[in-house]
């Protein structure tokens, strides 16, 4: 077996520098790689710029701690456990963090144009909007539109030249230092299965400068060769590797565990203030590591979202309903 991609989960804390920009894997409350997200407070980095699709959880808890100054996404929030940013939302009306605010559809195309090496997609989505008011450039009034790490311009009008189909948006391609994504398997080489729903993953891996895969099992890349078209991400994409069970609590993994909408319904009921959220940290985040903050949820309630393997869900915990 390789080990040349494994690192711990502090080594992984410290590939990201302060100033480094980010994107993470999953989709709101699912499959985000939280254990790497609690690490990266205890180690108080600072200066971060998340690029995200779409924000969830992980960024309520990084921008709550004070370590991001700018936040480039479409929405943020919990789902059905707060609905919105509490913590952003704080940052915001006290000037403290960046805001660059695009499309859903907008970002993921920014992603697939990294994606696919290009520099910039074109889309008419979000035309006669004020997203693209020219008010709202918030990296541009705040001058760091450099043309390096950051877009020379948010957006671009322009003229469909080939079919006369009227007005189009430029939109740049993002660029990220970091991926970090939280998966089911990955293999010892690096390849990455992902069960489920795989959300923007593959655009995020192809985009950043290094990728590192979280996995609740890392396995042998004979048996994920076994059904290859199964597999999400090829081994040449992902540059670290660690295993780590439940490295996405909070939130749910697949197939593995539910997520835990009460942790989150605490943290978005006592967060809506610093002090709030510098005592949720106390609480669950400084002066432990991943294991003994597994030890402090406890085996009763983490037994209680695990998933059974026919039906990819805990029958244990109640589903729907008012």
């Amino acid at each position: 077996m390789s080990n040349s991609k494994r690192i711990t989960l502090q080594q992984a804390a410290e590939v990201i520098k302060n100033g480094s920009s980010l994107t993470f894997s999953g989709f709101t409350i699912w499959r985000r790689p939280f254990a790497l997200i609690y690490e990266l407070i205890r180690q108080h980095r600072r200066g971060l710029h998340l690029i995200e699709v779409n924000g969830g959880p992980q960024s309520e808890f990084l921008i709550g701690a004070g370590c991001v100054d700018i936040w480039e996404s479409c929405w943020v929030g919990h789902e059905l456990y707060g609905k919105y940013g509490a913590n952003l939302s704080r940052k915001v009306g006290n000037k403290e963090i960046i805001v660059e605010d695009y499309s859903h559809a907008e970002m993921m195309f920014r992603f697939a144009a990294a994606a696919q090496g290009a520099a910039y997609a074109v889309t008419q989505t979000s035309l006669g909007t004020d997203i693209h008011n020219p008010e709202y450039d918030m990296l541009g009034k705040a001058g760091l539109r450099d043309g390096k790490r950051i877009a020379k311009h948010k957006y671009i009008f322009t003229e469909d030249p080939f079919y006369d189909a009227g007005a189009q948006v430029l939109i740049p391609a993002v660029k990220v230092d970091v991926a970090v994504l939280c998966v089911q398997q990955v293999g010892e080489e690096g390849t990455v299965r992902v069960n489920g729903q795989y959300y923007s993953d593959p655009e995020a891996a192809r985009t950043a400068g290094i990728t590192i895969v979280i996995a609740e099992e890392i396995v042998p890349e004979e048996y994920l060769r076994r059904n290859a078209d199964q597999n999400t991400i090829p081994s040449f994409e992902v540059d670290y590797i660690l295993e780590c069970p439940f490295g996405a609590h909070p939130t749910g993994m697949f197939g593995r565990y539910d997520v835990d909408g009460a942790f989150l319904k605490d943290f978005y009921g006592r967060t809506r203030t610093q002090e709030g959220f510098d005592d949720f940290a106390r609480e669950w985040i400084h002066g432990q590591d991943h294991t003994s903050y597994l030890e402090k949820l406890g085996w009763p309630r983490m037994l209680k979202m695990k998933a059974n393997s026919a039906m990819n869900f805990s029958p244990r915990e109640k589903k729907g309903g008012k």
